[in-house]
């Protein structure tokens, strides 16, 4: 996967280190090459992915993802993100597959998500960077066998409506009402961190 990644990365002709040619963890490129339908759909069933989330509960009225749509990686369909996440406490994480402390961490949300069950949602977002290729993240996925469900932030839409930093991984934590209440931009290392960040910022124990 590694390998794959590096082989069909942008490159600019004469770029070096330090130019915006090479990758970095605030400001990766990566490649908008696309496959055929048929390894794509191929892909989209070896990762499993969870379909997006919804929660049929009414929108808060300031919420920051109210009107957002982008595409679900799990089919690849328009999904209303303030919709689908309305009226529950809400733990984002912004990821990228050029992203190694991503590769570490993805593993430990899965397993907090499943010990939060209904309490949190937890939906997971693939930075601009790279959202347009969704197979690269669908192979990433299937390799660290999670099987959260994500969003491709394609326009950078909910990165800028989060407020959320170029660095990844970052975890923004978003009250029911739809308005942030922390923005963490840090790798947690196991589930119990998770859970006291959410204990700390959302009020709820998991």
């Amino acid at each position: 996967m590694i390998a794959l990644i590096v082989a069909i990365w942008p490159r600019d002709d004469g770029a070096g280190p330090g130019t915006d040619a090479s990758p970095t963890a605030s400001g990766a490129r990566a490649t908008d090459a696309q496959v055929d339908d048929t390894q794509l759909a191929q892909a989209r069933t070896e990762a499993a992915l969870a379909p997006c989330p919804t929660t049929d509960l009414p929108i808060g009225q300031d919420s920051v993802l109210a009107g957002i749509s982008a595409p679900c990686l799990a089919d690849g369909r328009s999904y209303d993100v303030g919709a689908g996440t309305a009226g529950k406490p809400l733990l984002v994480n912004m990821w990228a597959v050029w992203c190694l402390p991503c590769r570490r961490e993805l593993p430990e949300l899965a397993t907090y998500a499943e010990r939060a069950g209904d309490q949190v949602t937890v939906l997971t977002v693939h930075a601009q960077e790279g959202a347009k290729n969704p197979y690269l993240a669908l192979k990433f996925l299937t390799e660290t066998g999670v099987h959260l469900p994500v969003v491709m932030d394609t326009d950078a839409k909910i990165a800028a409506a989060l407020g959320a930093p170029r660095v990844f991984p970052s975890t923004i934590l978003v009250r029911p009402d739809g308005t942030v209440a922390k923005v963490l931009p840090q790798v947690f290392e196991n589930p119990d961190q998770i859970a006291d960040a959410v204990q700390q910022y959302l009020g709820v124990r998991t």
